[in-house]
């Protein structure tokens, strides 16, 4: 029998960071059973005990915890050696010898990563002209764009576009059905921005196609799921794609962060050569 574990995830903010990278950590095991549990703003000594006295009568509890307080840090540390309670910091150590060789103090800011600052207002700019700019809208003002992702439907153009947008690229978006969907701004090949075209497996995507159907509870009589037609839409992007010259990427089998590094990568290239 497989032991599960409990796993507890505890910030002294909002839980993103140590979310992240628990789920880095994760995907290096195959046969790993667990039960998350996430406990954000954990910023004092008595909401320690407090979270200790309820793990201490789970069975097999780890503890993995983003604290940049170094005194509350080592306190959670302290208690759970006490209690027998496997407990890895992901921090402190990373903040220490950064401090060392930077020759500078960490201000030791909970949620400092998030501070209200330019690239802050950047970023919720670039969400606001996403969200404004999804599956061809508003494509009159395309050139105002970092990033235009096209493909046919269904290859994770809109996820993705909303990655970028968190990470501070205004990203529009285009469904590929024929050469007339695609803007006059970028059939003239003479743009600044990045543009990527988004390819899928045709059999992959007709299981795709049949899932979001089956989600919507509609039939599947329709040349939206009919595998030679997707098959048709898949080789005529690829063409298209071919023929501007623009970039491919594949996201058959990869993550929305995977294609997001690929499509980031393609665009500090791109802005290299502008320079």
């Amino acid at each position: 029998m497989k032991n599960s574990y409990q796993i507890y995830l505890i910030s002294d903010s909002t839980g993103e960071t140590i979310d992240r990278i628990f789920m880095a950590l994760k995907a290096q095991f195959k046969n790993f059973e667990y039960e998350l549990n996430q406990l954000s703003f954990t910023r004092t000594e008595n909401q320690i005990l407090k979270i200790l006295d309820d793990i201490k009568e789970k069975e097999n509890p780890i503890i993995l915890y983003t604290i940049v307080n170094s005194k509350l840090a080592k306190f959670l540390s302290d208690e759970s050696r006490k209690k027998k309670i496997p407990c890895f910091g992901v921090l402190g150590d990373l903040i220490l010898n950064f401090s060392k060789i930077l020759n500078q103090r960490a201000t030791h800011e909970p949620s400092g990563q998030h501070v209200m600052n330019e690239e802050y207002y950047d970023r919720i700019e670039a969400i606001q002209f996403t969200m404004n700019h999804d599956d061809g809208n508003q494509t009159e003002d395309i050139e105002n764009s970092d990033i235009v992702l096209l493909g046919v439907s269904r290859t994770s153009k809109t996820p993705t576009s909303i990655y970028l947008a968190n990470r501070g690229y205004k990203t529009s978006n285009i469904p590929i059905v024929n050469e007339k969907s695609i803007p006059q701004k970028l059939v003239n090949n003479n743009f600044k921005f990045c543009v990527v075209g988004l390819t899928f497996e045709a059999e992959r995507l007709h299981d795709v196609r049949k899932n979001r159907l089956a989600h919507l509870k509609e039939g599947e009589g329709s040349d939206y799921v009919d595998i030679e037609k997707i098959r048709k839409e898949v080789e005529y992007s690829k063409k298209l794609f071919k023929k501007k010259q623009w970039p491919i990427i594949d996201v058959t089998r990869k993550s929305v962060e995977e294609t997001a590094a690929s499509i980031i990568k393609i665009y500090e290239i791109k802005n290299k050569k502008n320079v």
